[in-house]
């Protein structure tokens, strides 16, 4: 007799639709369990694909954080590069990056989770690719910062020294467990005005 009982099968996807999917998945895998306590395997049976379906997409783990890492730092400039072309000057143009910053980070949990999270710093791989997305926010900020007598290379570090101003405030406040009882906007206004006043009065 003919077994007729129907079996699941993966839903066959294009290959860049499957990508996404398989990052969209990593994604919130890395920021509940940690790159190291996630395995390619995890990844596959949350996705509903094979191991080797994964590898074909991604040769490694670290293949498949970097990739995602980049795609995430990657929203994240463009949410500030678009907040802050709707300014109308560089005081402005500052407090809608924060703005954006801030909003990006609380609408986006995981994501920020997975970009900052200590526990993945510790491997050199690993944070190299945070880096490359910290530099990148870096030279978008440098750009923004107008000082007479400023060298580029003094541009660059205190850009930097924003970054990490943002970045400091936003783990602060998501880890006290703010996010929803306090305004994003307000609180980005806040640490706005500081970043502001500090680049003011660079060489006064």
């Amino acid at each position: 007799m003919t077994d007729t009982t129907e079996r699941p099968t993966t839903l066959r996807l294009p290959a860049a639709e499957r990508r996404r999917q398989l990052l969209e998945v990593a994604l919130h895998a890395f920021a509940e369990h940690g790159f190291h306590d996630t395995s390619m395997n995890d990844v596959a049976e949350a996705a509903g694909v094979t191991k080797p379906v994964l590898y074909q997409h991604f040769t490694s783990k670290k293949a498949l954080y970097r990739e995602l890492v980049d795609d995430l730092g990657s929203g994240l400039e463009q949410a500030i590069v678009a907040a802050v072309a709707e300014a109308q000057g560089p005081r402005q143009q500052v407090e809608a990056g924060f703005r954006a910053y801030f909003r990006w980070a609380t609408s986006q949990g995981a994501a920020f989770t997975v970009l900052f999270a200590d526990r993945n710093r510790v491997d050199r791989e690993l944070a190299a690719a945070v880096a490359k997305v910290e530099s990148m926010m870096a030279d978008r900020i440098a750009s923004l910062i107008v000082v007479d007598g400023l060298s580029e290379d003094q541009r660059h570090v205190l850009a930097f020294g924003v970054v990490g101003l943002a970045e400091s405030t936003s783990r602060h406040w998501l880890g006290l467990g703010l996010g929803p009882g306090v305004d994003a906007d307000e609180l980005a206004d806040l640490v706005a005005q500081l970043a502001w006043s500090g680049l003011r009065g660079v060489n006064r």
